[in-house]
């Protein structure tokens, strides 16, 4: 079971935190969606070629099938929620409850800008270079940080109140 810091008991805290960081991804991976489709028509590229570029690594014979394009968006949909899911175990269990409320959305964009690093200076090169001239670098940085933001205000939207929320403009309970 995974151990959270939260005054809930831990498994009803673990599928909450859960829950709320598969919604997180969501919203993550749909401001990536939206974001590379806008980037892609100012700069007169092809935003379907991006969905194609993610299908292709895993199942490279549907590269150019129909169905590449919905794929790869449903692929990046998931990935994007089991990543929202970790991002939020992640955070919710090592940030401290009394931590600053600033604290969770920056640690949150943080770890993205961590795995946009890790996936187009390591692992897109490994498993589809092809992919990786798609989109220029600061776009794909773009891309991630408007994860990190959306999926640190659902994070906030869906919590409970923050410790610190509970002062008032003294500093007084």
């Amino acid at each position: 079971m995974i151990a959270l810091k939260r005054d809930e008991p831990g498994f009803a805290s673990a599928i909450r935190t859960g829950s709320t960081g598969a919604i997180a991804g969501l919203a993550g991976g749909g401001a990536e969606i939206g974001w590379i489709a806008i980037y892609q028509h100012l700069s007169g590229g092809e935003a379907a070629a991006v969905a194609r570029g993610v299908t292709v690594p895993l199942f490279p014979t549907l590269g150019t099938a129909t169905v590449a394009v919905p794929l790869g968006i449903a692929i990046h949909m998931g990935l994007a929620t089991l990543l929202g899911v970790a991002i939020a175990v992640l955070v919710r269990s090592q940030l401290p409850r009394s931590a600053p409320m600033v604290l969770e959305p920056l640690a949150v964009v943080g770890l993205l800008v961590g795995v946009w690093a890790t996936n187009f200076f390591l692992v897109l090169p490994a498993i589809n270079p092809a992919f990786v001239a798609l989109t220029p670098d600061t776009t794909g940085l773009i891309s991630k940080v408007l994860f990190g933001a959306a999926a640190a205000l659902v994070l906030r939207l869906l919590d409970e109140p923050h410790p610190a929320a509970a002062w008032n403009w003294k500093g007084d309970r």
